[in-house]
């Protein structure tokens, strides 16, 4: 964290108020979930990813992880799905390192902490018990990033559903959505960038955010040696919708609107993750690009 930062924000507190952690909304009137969906017996989740170094980069700082499952036992079915995303901070030293410790160290951890239980018994993991072992699993990470890749950074949002709940781990400026059947594209990510805070301090606008030259600086990553906490929440999963995690690579170079009209209208989710990485290229490709998109279990109409 530069001294910069550190005068402009301290250190960054684990609770933020609503006003900063209000969701992003974009509604697209008359889009519905797309006609090919159908529900699913067992109720399960479909997911696909993508990813691009771009154009003007000459390598690669982004991991990605991604893990989907199903355990139907004693007539209920248990989806279970695990999405990470990480970009190596550039300017930093092992960022591609970095990013790679901590798809793997969190990935690790929540599969021995949450999956390896679940298909070895019948207790259901209590909501509070799922959020501190997303929590520790990026501190772990944090540790390890320290050990391995000194003086490397990088961002950490990763998502876990269980059932009808997913829960979300996040540090940095990766983002995850919602998008729901009626056609809205909902944030679940606070960027924890210079650009965002002084746009919620209400002494930039949005437009001016985009164009900011300090706008790729973090006040919060792994690896940087901050005392820090990663922002933790559960929330209900979106009913007939999708999850969407990605890389700044993608949500800072295609507008929202075509982001949610790639999801909607293409027929699977590996298809429309790429479809969005075409679409960041298309637009210069400035940065690596990374997306994972899973369709959520389908209730019947």
């Amino acid at each position: 964290m530069s001294r910069i930062t550190q005068r402009l924000f301290g250190r960054p507190k684990a609770e933020k108020s609503a006003e900063l952690t209000r969701p992003l909304r974009l509604a697209t009137p008359g889009v519905a979930s797309a006609p090919w969906v159908r529900p699913s017996e067992p109720p399960q989740l479909f997911a696909g990813c993508a990813q691009s170094i771009g154009l003007q980069r000459n390598h690669n700082e982004d991991g990605l992880f991604v893990l989907t499952s199903t355990l139907v036992s004693n007539k209920s079915a248990a989806p279970f799905g695990l999405y990470i995303v990480a970009d190596g901070m550039g300017g930093h030293r092992h960022g591609e390192v970095a990013s790679g410790a901590a798809v793997r160290v969190m990935a690790s951890y929540v599969v021995r902490r949450l999956f390896t239980p679940l298909v070895t018994s019948n207790t259901d993991a209590h909501i509070e018990f799922i959020q501190e072992v997303m929590r520790q699993g990026v501190h772990d990470a944090n540790r390890v990033i320290l050990k391995e890749a000194p003086g490397g950074g990088t961002t950490l949002t990763a998502v876990l559903v269980l059932g009808d709940q997913l829960t979300i781990a996040h540090v940095g400026d990766s983002r995850a959505y919602t998008v729901s059947a009626k056609g809205e594209l909902l944030a679940l990510t606070n960027d924890h960038s210079l650009v965002r805070r002084l746009e919620e301090l209400g002494q930039i606008t949005a437009e001016e955010a985009a164009v900011h030259p300090q706008r790729n600086v973090l006040y919060r990553a792994l690896g940087q040696g901050e005392p820090f906490d990663p922002d933790v929440s559960t929330s209900p999963v979106p009913e007939n919708g999708y999850l969407l995690l990605c890389s700044d690579g993608l949500w800072g170079v295609v507008p929202e609107e075509t982001i949610l009209r790639l999801i909607l209208s293409t027929p699977t989710p590996e298809q429309a993750c790429q479809g969005m990485v075409d679409a960041a290229n298309s637009a210069g490709g400035p940065d690596n690009i990374t997306a994972i998109l899973v369709r959520m279990p389908v209730q019947p109409a």
